[in-house]
């Protein structure tokens, strides 16, 4: 948390925010979730495919729904699909019935298919995606929807060893999974830079993916290769996409993008003065278009950028100075 302080956007970014003790020294016990399923204090939050419940507060703020266990009978911690730990609550928490959940509230994920979710919950409304929600929720309960979003992905592709083929069994609260030989695997992030480049005028450059549709603009981004760092990478992936070199590179900022299993680097740089604005140009494979934008342009135009959860609307509304409407 320190860390993400000190850096230009740290804890202002939509998905690095949490409030949870991860709790790895309680993933040990091989009883935990059987343990923490029956305990009346243990909260359940709910998920169905990329979806978890929320409701609203009493004053009317936006939050996770989480229930009891004893709430979902008769589903049993013998027959709980696929239960995650997500750790223990580091701030008091008020649910949407007003009840209210000490500090050390411990937090796990169950998975619920589409006819158990419809009993549950039949409205929909109530089933929400991530990037519709974040920046509504509190910084506890949007660090649980991100952190349960990310492991649930982990399990969903990796059904099966690499390495034996041989079906996977969770242990450790979900955290890390192992095959009848006791070969473990564990949760993968893949990592990709973004970078903010701007040119001697103070425009943005920004970039259209030849899959987007409808069309809008982003920063240029692209995953770390093995044996590379975030500099290089950042540099190897403006140069690329955009033709463009870069000088200045200065680390911005951090956040999880568990779609499915990413973590989105920031840095801003500057484009080498030695190189003309006009010669920078998409790649017409993975970009269909690069464009030099002023601040006016942007501010005109805020339909073409990205989503307020990510990390690039971010950055772009750090350099523009405000938030764009």
């Amino acid at each position: 948390m320190d860390a993400q302080l000190n850096s230009p956007l740290g804890s202002a970014l939509p998905l690095a925010r949490a409030g949870v003790d991860r709790d790895s020294n309680g993933r040990q016990d091989p009883q935990l979730i059987e343990h923490l399923l029956v305990h009346p204090n243990t909260r359940v939050l709910l998920q169905n495919r990329d979806t978890v419940l929320v409701g609203a507060l009493p004053e009317g703020a936006l939050a996770l729904d989480l229930r009891e266990f004893t709430q979902l009978q008769p589903m049993t911690a013998a027959t709980a699909p696929n239960p995650l730990y997500l750790g223990k609550t580091l701030y008091e928490r008020t649910n949407i019935d007003g009840r209210i959940d000490p500090v050390g509230t411990a937090v796990i994920a169950i998975e619920v298919d589409d006819f158990h979710a419809q009993q549950i919950e039949p409205n929909q409304r109530r089933w929400e995606q991530l990037t519709e929600v974040a920046l509504e929720l509190n910084d506890l309960d949007v660090g649980l929807f991100t952190e349960a979003l990310a492991l649930r992905n982990f399990h969903t592709s990796h059904r099966y060893s690499p390495r034996t083929g041989k079906p996977l069994t969770a242990t450790e609260g979900g955290w890390v999974l192992r095959d009848s030989d006791g070969g473990a695997v564990f949760p993968r992030t893949d990592t990709a830079v973004i970078v903010l480049v701007t040119d001697a005028d103070d425009r943005i450059l920004l970039g259209a993916n030849r899959n987007w549709s409808p069309r809008f603009y982003s920063l240029l981004a692209g995953f770390v290769e093995p044996g590379e760092s975030f500099e290089q990478a950042a540099a190897r992936e403006v140069l690329e996409e955009a033709s463009a070199n870069i000088v200045d590179l200065n680390y911005v900022g951090s956040q999880p993008w568990p779609f499915p299993a990413s973590l989105m680097v920031g840095f801003t740089a500057r484009l080498d003065p030695n190189q003309d604005p006009a010669t920078v140009r998409a790649d017409e494979l993975e970009l269909a278009e690069v464009r030099w934008f002023t601040r006016a342009e942007i501010g005109e135009h805020p339909e073409l950028l990205p989503g307020r959860s990510s990390i690039a609307r971010a950055m772009i509304e750090q350099w523009y100075g405000r938030p764009i409407a």
